[in-house]
């Protein structure tokens, strides 16, 4: 009986252990054939033509980017990060599965965001709240700034963000996936920083774990304090797309639409479009993206 035992505990834990973190990460968190499209729309309702280099800052495992290379022909992507493990994980993984010509419209560098040069990008994007690294006004002003040195002219900057009275509420949000549970686990605020503490875990259907598989220590900015800040920084503009709610439920329906204010809301995500050279022909209010799944 004291094997058996045994036995199960190791086939409890055997998930936990054969688990890629960054797969779980991808699927829980990510939507990047949705971003690519968003990201196209929100270029071409400001611009005449099609984008085509796509640069991404803090981009982890690139999925974004690699999805960029593979939605058109014309497409280029630089993927930019300082860890050097999520973007071996990309070339072993996400850049594999392109086929060799979409392979080699995708580079991957290894580099402080600030820092890293190179042509300048129709489209940069900071997704994933990953620039909320950034804890002090004059280092975040210092990288929206390098942000639209790094973008061509005409070019957007494309942030996300999350908000409201319960993003400063220490608590644990659950979501459940295919055969695992994803956690979202905000452990500390200070209201007087706004410093944030957040972990990531998973759970799994066998009962075991990964525990702080991902931790993230970040100050969280506010809405009018971004678009402040990319105003000093030269951007022409700084557009929000808000998320719309569903009614019958109560909840947020996926929809994100241009806003120039919004209703009061206890979690909300949005995007921020910082525009480089104002835009030829104006965009319509309310015009609406597709759904984003939560993050």
């Amino acid at each position: 009986m004291r094997g058996g035992r045994g036995s199960a505990r190791a086939r409890r834990a055997s998930r936990a252990a054969r688990a890629d973190k960054y797969e779980l990460y991808q699927e829980a968190v990510q939507d990047p054939e949705g971003d690519v499209r968003r990201l196209v729309r929100m270029y071409e309702s400001r611009f005449h033509g099609r984008p085509k280099l796509l640069r991404e800052d803090f981009c982890g495992t690139a999925a974004i980017s690699c999805t960029w290379v593979r939605a058109h022909r014309e497409h280029r992507a630089v993927g930019v990060d300082l860890d050097p493990e999520p973007l071996a994980w990309c070339r072993r993984h996400n850049q594999a599965k392109l086929r060799p010509e979409q392979a080699a419209r995708l580079r991957l560098v290894r580099g402080d965001v600030r820092d890293v040069r190179g042509p300048r990008a129709d489209v940069l994007i900071a997704f994933n709240f990953s620039y909320f690294v950034f804890k002090q006004r004059a280092e975040l002003l210092h990288y929206f700034r390098r942000a639209r040195a790094h973008l061509a002219d005409p070019g957007i900057f494309v942030c996300d963000l999350y908000g409201g009275p319960e993003s400063q509420e220490e608590k644990v949000e659950t979501r459940k996936h295919d055969g695992f549970k994803y956690l979202w686990d905000q452990n500390r605020f200070d209201p007087i920083t706004h410093h944030a503490e957040n972990l990531i875990h998973f759970e799994f259907s066998d009962g075991s774990r990964l525990r702080r598989v991902f931790h993230y220590d970040w100050r969280l900015w506010m809405l009018p304090e971004l678009r402040d800040l990319l105003d000093e920084a030269g951007f022409d503009a700084a557009d929000v797309y808000w998320e719309g709610t569903d009614l019958r439920r109560n909840e947020p329906n996926g929809v994100f639409s241009l806003r120039e204010s919004a209703p009061d809301d206890p979690a909300w995500i949005a995007y921020v479009v910082a525009v480089k050279r104002a835009p030829r022909r104006r965009v319509a209010r309310g015009s609406a993206l597709m759904a984003r799944p939560p993050t």
